[in-house]
């Protein structure tokens, strides 16, 4: 089990996943979002390279057009 902040709060994973999979766990796969990996941003090309580690600080936002 790892322990990461996700937008904020304290979330448990069985283990480091790659953000393309915490994406599907958050039932965010193929949508709009903007990705925060410690501070960083994530480009959506790298979703399934970049992993998920113990202690990380994870934001996602999910885009909503609208007028």
């Amino acid at each position: 089990m790892i322990k990461i902040r996700l937008n904020g709060n304290a979330q448990e994973l069985e283990g480091e996943i790659p953000i393309a999979e915490l994406l599907k766990f958050l039932d965010l796969e193929g949508k709009p979002v903007v990705v925060e990996l410690d501070e960083e941003a994530v480009f959506p090309r790298d979703y399934a390279v970049v992993q998920v580690r113990d202690g990380a600080r994870v934001e996602v936002v999910a885009l909503a057009a609208g007028g």
